[in-house]
């Protein structure tokens, strides 16, 4: 078998025991959303990809056809992020937004195959000072971002590969969470 295939199948076999983790998170995330709340998700490149993922399938739809729940990818909006990098720096362009967007008892789910990317590390800390739940999906610990959020899940691969495919597979078993919750 390819290596990358070995590396992401034996990833997934040890990410058996974060189900339930995935599970309360989505019930969490589903009573925060129906009750009016939202979802505030970041990260970098293809982790960037992941957070917007996971809001479209809530804004959307998942598998079921339900109301639409506020959930905001922060580095979605161009012409916000790119203001915020000109005046402020690269490393508030999602902690602004948190400012901006997150209520108290809101959600964001931080990403980051590193765990170590400031930008993030800074929404995660504005997030907790705000009163928001911080949860972080990342890459193999001990990491900053894990350490700072009120709980992470982390992907024990090297390959930032195998940790991005692995956060997608996450993101799917929490929309399954929260629409189960929902039900």
């Amino acid at each position: 078998m390819h290596p990358h295939l070995n590396d992401l199948t034996a990833t997934l076999n040890r990410l058996e025991h974060e189900t339930a983790r995935v599970r309360i998170w989505g019930r969490k995330l589903a009573g925060v959303l129906d009750d009016g709340g939202r979802l505030l998700a970041c990260g970098n490149g293809g982790s960037a990809a992941e957070a917007q993922h996971l809001t479209a399938e809530l804004v959307g739809r998942f598998r079921a056809d339900r109301r639409p729940y506020a959930a905001i990818a922060l580095h979605a909006d161009t012409s916000s992020t790119t203001a915020i990098v000109n005046d402020y720096g690269p490393e508030e362009v999602f902690a602004r937004q948190v400012r901006a967007h997150g209520r108290p008892g809101d959600v964001l789910i931080a990403l980051s195959t590193s765990g170590a990317s400031a930008n993030v590390l800074a929404a995660a800390r504005t997030a907790r000072d705000g009163g928001l739940m911080a949860w972080a999906l990342t890459g193999p610990p001990p990491n900053d971002l894990a350490d700072l959020c009120d709980d992470a899940i982390s992907v024990f691969s090297s390959s930032p590969c195998v940790v991005q495919e692995v956060h997608l597979v996450l993101v799917h078993l929490l929309c399954e969470a929260i629409e189960e919750a929902l039900s």
